[in-house]
């Protein structure tokens, strides 16, 4: 089943899972933010009376209205069956310190009549040849499991009834039944009983998820037993003042704008940020993931759900404006460390417990942006120490980088191709350029503060001014190659390669990598043709001259890396057009899409991108503080 949007997310570092507007859960994964994922569906319903059964999340008779509670990663799903007049209050969260998803569906009956309910969950795991998944019914609960993992779903309520094996031939009649207690399939359903709910009366029913590792599997009766006595409501509190702390805590620019409908909408994308960077970021490793999964059957992407260090050096910008320190530094500190190669170089993308994710070709921009990004975050923190506990990997880093451009300057560019940005074309690009530039720049500004600390060490003093000399000098070259080989003297622009084409990514030369000024003619010249070939109708900007992907739309960074060349260059009036059109196509929870289709002003691709959240919010710092 193809589910490529993930409307809202909830999690606690833990569990992690993603739903629809309409409140259906579509992905659980555990126990890191990115792997496993449990789910293929998991639906749920109910049989008022006679009836078939009613999706709780698709039903031509059900209203909807989804919200999370203020500043929390808690969200509500009302739902309002117009036919039997029944209302549902349907609760998601994860409890901070348990391994478990509390889902809490609070009926009520509107209807003059009484509506006998009986409740549904019909839950599907992903499973392969290496990894089949079974059903057990099973004291009082229905688990799927695996070789390394269980995932149990249950209540404090005894069930009704279940079906181990082929749950589709029946369900829909909103009854499910069979003999079987255990079987060789991977849905499975249970159900329970509510009984009658008279006219104005109210019932409840709680329904647990939970993952259990199979090291532990003597534990599983133990914690679903404990699981089932919490006090809910205590547990929702608890969550719901963690997360109001939690934002209270990173609420690093403090905006305090003047209430507008406008200013509404900023505030909440930025306290979305906040919150959704807490979901994407691995608290073990540093890790820090692109986005949730939304195409694991790779049908029109790569996937989204893994560590690229070029995205992460943005996203570590906005989290030193939050308040995030200690996740950025772990980021550099641990998973930097961990996933450079032998060579000095990192690869394309990372699961963020850093282990090598699936990659297709080689960006040398992945390794330079490190190197920039430890110096940024210097430049926010200003603690040598953790310029000293990472120069070892930042050297590292720049004598591969040396090489490259060495060999990129003496023409042997058929030997060094690297993808760009956008992992589509292999050649020397000049926004990977521009971030091997910032990282020569950002190295030696790293040896001009770290340089006293090894007053005492005449060898490493010699080796640091040899060096120094060494990457000043292919900096100056670098710049001269970018001018002879990739600016077009007829149109008077930069280009983003040999193919010519204009490209959104040329303003990275300026902003962050600070290779030209705002205002030089060639970048002036090269902004007015990002106007003229880049701009939509609606506003928003395409990544670069005939861009298809996904039917070719506008992409959110687009606007963003545009905004903030317009503040480099003085122009706060166009910055806040790019940045409004940001605002506006942004969904009702907050959260930024990576591409706004412009017919719909909606969504057209991965809702939650965390680097269009990081432009977000280093242009917000700039254009409102």
């Amino acid at each position: 089943m193809d589910k490529y949007f993930n409307d809202a997310v909830i999690g606690n570092g833990t569990i992690t899972a993603s739903y629809t507007k309409t409140g259906e859960l579509l992905r659980l994964y555990y126990p890191t933010i990115d792997y496993k994922q449990f789910i293929d569906f998991f639906n749920v319903g109910i049989k008022v009376n006679d009836s078939n059964i009613i999706y709780t999340h698709k039903d031509v008779n059900n209203l909807y209205n989804q919200y999370y509670i203020e500043n929390t990663n808690i969200l509500k799903t009302e739902i309002f069956n117009t036919y039997f007049r029944l209302k549902l209050i349907q609760t998601d969260f994860c409890p901070i310190k348990e391994n478990v998803l509390v889902k809490r569906y609070k009926f009520k009956n509107e209807n003059t009549i009484d509506l006998e309910l009986n409740f549904l969950v019909h839950s599907k795991m992903l499973t392969d040849n290496n990894n089949q998944v079974s059903g057990y019914k099973k004291d009082n609960l229905l688990l799927q499991y695996m070789h390394d993992y269980t995932v149990a779903i249950f209540s404090e309520n005894n069930i009704t009834s279940a079906q181990i094996n082929n749950t589709e031939a029946n369900i829909q009649e909103g009854s499910i039944w069979g003999k079987d207690y255990i079987g060789m399939s991977n849905d499975s359903s249970i159900s329970y009983n509510l009984g009658i709910l008279k006219p104005g009366e109210e019932k409840e029913i709680n329904i647990f998820v939970y993952v259990e590792d199979a090291k532990n599997k003597s534990q599983l009766s133990t914690n679903t037993s404990r699981i089932k006595k919490l006090d809910l409501n205590k547990e929702e509190e608890a969550t719901r003042k963690y997360w109001k702390k939690y934002v209270k805590e990173h609420d690093g620019l403090n905006l305090n704008l003047p209430i507008t409908e406008k200013n509404i909408r900023i505030q909440n994308i930025y306290t979305r940020t906040i919150l959704l960077y807490a979901l994407l970021t691995n608290s073990q490793t540093g890790g820090i993931s692109a986005a949730i999964e939304i195409d694991e059957n790779r049908t029109k992407c790569g996937r989204y759900s893994y560590c690229w260090p070029r995205d992460a050096i943005f996203i570590t910008e906005a989290m030193d404006l939050l308040n995030m320190k200690k996740e950025t530094e772990k980021f550099y500190k641990n998973f930097c460390k961990n996933t450079q190669s032998k060579s000095g170089r990192w690869e394309q993308r990372f699961y963020t417990d850093g282990t090598l994710a699936p990659c297709w070709g080689y960006q040398i921009d992945e390794t330079a942006a490190v190197v920039y990004g430890v110096y940024n975050h210097y430049l926010k923190a200003k603690e040598v120490k953790f310029l000293k506990d990472n120069l070892k990997m930042c050297e590292k880093a720049v004598h591969y980088l040396e090489k490259y451009v060495t060999n990129v300057l003496e023409g042997k560019d058929e030997q060094y191709l690297s993808y760009d940005l956008w992992e589509e074309n292999e050649g020397i690009h000049t926004y990977s350029l521009a971030t091997i530039f910032a990282a020569f720049e950002s190295f030696i500004k790293i040896y001009e503060v770290i340089k006293p600390e090894y007053k005492e060490n005449r060898i490493k003093l010699e080796q640091i001014e040899k060096r120094t000399v060494e990457v000043e000098k292919l900096l100056r070259e670098l710049k001269g190659y970018i001018l002879k080989n990739l600016y077009d003297n007829d149109k008077k622009t930069l280009i983003r390669n040999k193919d010519g084409k204009i490209d959104i990514s040329l303003l990275g030369t300026v902003t962050p990598f600070k290779v030209f000024e705002p205002k030089e003619k060639k970048v002036l010249n090269t902004v007015e043709r990002i106007n003229m070939t880049l701009r939509t109708y609606t506003g928003g900007y395409l990544r670069y001259e005939n861009d298809n992907y996904m039917g070719g739309n506008p992409w959110t960074i687009a606007n963003l890396w545009l905004a903030n060349y317009y503040i480099e260059a003085g122009d706060k009036k166009k910055a806040k057009e790019c940045f409004n059109y940001v605002v506006n196509t942004a969904t009702e929870h907050g959260f930024i899409a990576e591409q706004i289709n412009n017919q719909q002003m909606a969504p057209a691709w991965v809702i939650g991108l965390g680097w269009a959240h990081a432009l977000f919010v280093i242009v917000l710092s700039k254009l409102y503080l």
